[in-house]
């Protein structure tokens, strides 16, 4: 089976298992796991951040962003198709209590300045204020767009503007720094906080990372505790954490390899095939998604249904070159 559902079923390396095994470990809830004080240094050099905090998951990095980065009532500006709003369970109003405005990036999820001048609500006695702004790269719901640092800069200088802080939820941030050829720190510059995950395209297990200025990130950890996710001897599971940022170079694969899906998915009668610009496929199909992808399972490919004509395939480290030729035969057969 050629499973291209997300980057996330990636099973962690020999190295990774190595490393799980002979972590160091301390309670960390106390600040004494070696090795996570050693992957939470090594994010913040990486990002050109202050601190870093180890969260077991991307959405819990997402929402205590949230929750740091504004008071109970206030809205937060956010694209109508990003993670934090549309995949995240309504976290934002239950963690946070705040209130989304959602902006329509266009196809490629890129926020404008007007946008954000536009969309931002002065507090009043009858409006409840916009506190913070949410941006994404790359960008998953619009087909993991790279999004250029220039942009996220003019978005967030509009927002900083208004006294507002952004976030940015770089879930897939080193996909964009490959696309692009630049250090991941250049797209965290303009920005108050990020987020990125370890247990996508670079392998790990389990684990993302929240990283920000030392005050924000000091009030995150409170946060962290509050919602469940104070851990113990976590080494065990941040040691694959380290291999994984080591493994930033080799994404460029993956996004070699979505193109050459692309293409010859481009190829098959009753396929459209939308141009990637990382390691994610969106496929435009004739019948309802969900009637291809039972076709395509029994071909030997996974993929997820996007919208009800659109399947995303995504690429990641356990997938070659021939598991590329197969799942391209595999779909053809399948429709």
């Amino acid at each position: 089976m050629i499973d291209l559902r997300s980057d996330t079923v990636t099973k962690p390396s020999e190295e990774m298992r190595d490393a799980a095994r002979d972590a160091e470990v301390g309670d960390d809830v106390y600040g004494e796991d070696p090795t996570i004080n050693e992957l939470e240094a090594r994010t913040a050099e990486i990002l050109g951040t202050e601190d870093a905090l180890y969260v077991p998951s991307g959405t819990m990095g997402n929402q205590i962003a949230g929750r740091i980065h504004t008071e109970r009532g206030q809205e937060l500006l956010c694209e109508r198709e990003s993670h934090i709003y549309k995949w995240e369970l309504a976290g934002l109003a239950q963690h946070a209590e705040v209130q989304p405005r959602t902006i329509d990036a266009g196809p490629r999820g890129v926020i404008e300045p007007e946008q954000v001048r536009t969309g931002y609500v002065e507090q009043s006695g009858h409006r409840p204020g916009t506190g913070a702004l949410a941006v994404e790269d790359t960008h998953n719901s619009h087909g993991g767009t790279a999004i250029a640092p220039e942009k996220i800069a003019a978005a967030a200088e509009a927002a900083h503007d208004f006294g507002l802080t952004v976030h940015l939820d770089g879930a897939r941030l080193f996909n964009a720094a490959a696309a692009h050829d630049r250090p991941a720190a250049e797209f965290v510059d303009p920005v108050d906080t990020v987020m990125c995950c370890l247990s996508k395209g670079l392998g790990a297990p389990v684990g993302s990372m929240l990283a920000g200025p030392e005050a924000m990130i000091e009030e995150a950890h409170r946060v962290r505790k509050l919602l469940g996710g104070g851990m113990r001897q976590a080494g065990m599971i941040a040691a694959p954490g380290l291999e994984a940022l080591a493994n930033r170079d080799r994404l460029s694969e993956d996004h070699r390899r979505a193109e050459r899906l692309a293409e010859g998915l481009g190829r098959v009668d009753s396929l459209s095939v939308d141009d990637p610009e990382t390691n994610i496929v969106l496929v435009h199909t004739d019948r309802p998604a969900e009637a291809v992808l039972d076709d395509c399972e029994e071909e030997g490919v996974l993929g997820v249904p996007f919208a009800e004509h659109t399947i995303r395939f995504c690429t990641h480290w356990d997938v070659d070159d021939d598991d590329i030729d197969r799942a391209i035969e595999g779909v053809e057969r399948a429709v």
